[in-house]
């Protein structure tokens, strides 16, 4: 039997109906926060905040888990085992730090879409012309910050791709070699990795700080 992926098997009116549903429960969100006195804008500063954060730990763990596969040149025959043990958790969670970090650009996404949708609208609500094109320089200046934030972020976070691969592929090595030629393989690959590790790391840095000046900007109303 042919596999279809689920949605290619759902009624088109499920898909219609789960869509508005997601679409709404973000709407509600917004709503409730709003009534508590938190817009869409404060909530894409705090989601910027958190995206931040999650490369700063992604960073962190890959820069720590390349150093893990680098120490497996040293490690003893008999500890061998072990070592690949160490490895195994220190990729899964270099897994889990990337999924976070792609997470929350989903999220800024999200609320920066709602909040562009929003202002678009409510320019039209203006009688006082002067007003509107102020309210319009601002949320273009808005628009481009944004611009050259989510680039950043997401060319940082698609780096993480290929040292994840390559980490998962000592891995996996290891595991099925556990031999002093498993060792003199691991070196030499690792050692080729390090370009593209510290390519991440500069990418990240730079991304975290162009979320510092988002932030910063943002909170003195640009």
């Amino acid at each position: 039997m042919e596999y279809r992926p689920l949605t290619s098997r759902m009624p088109v009116a499920l898909i219609v109906l789960v869509a508005l549903l997601a679409t709404g429960c973000q709407s509600v969100y917004y709503g409730a926060m709003e009534k508590m006195g938190t817009h869409k804008r404060d909530i894409l500063v705090d989601r910027v905040e958190e995206g931040k954060e999650a490369q700063e730990n992604a960073k962190a763990q890959f820069a720590s888990a390349f150093e893990e596969f680098v120490a497996v040149s040293n490690v003893e025959l008999g500890d061998l085992k072990s070592a690949y043990e160490r490895l195994q958790d220190s990729f899964d969670r270099s897994e889990k730090r990337a999924k976070a970090v792609w997470d929350r650009i989903d999220s800024i996404k999200s609320v920066s879409k709602a909040l562009f949708k929003e202002w678009e609208a409510e320019l039209t609500q203006y009688s006082n012309q002067e007003l509107r094109r102020a309210s319009q320089d601002q949320m273009n200046q808005t628009k481009i910050l944004y611009s050259k934030l989510i680039d950043a972020m997401e060319g940082a976070a698609h780096k993480m791709d290929p040292v994840l691969s390559a980490f998962r592929d000592q891995t996996l090595f290891l595991k099925h070699n556990l031999n002093a030629q498993a060792i003199a393989a691991l070196n030499k690959t690792t050692l080729g990795m390090r370009s593209e590790v510290d390519s991440l790391i500069q990418q990240m840095s730079r991304s975290i700080e162009e979320a510092n000046s988002f932030i910063t900007k943002m909170r003195a109303g640009q």
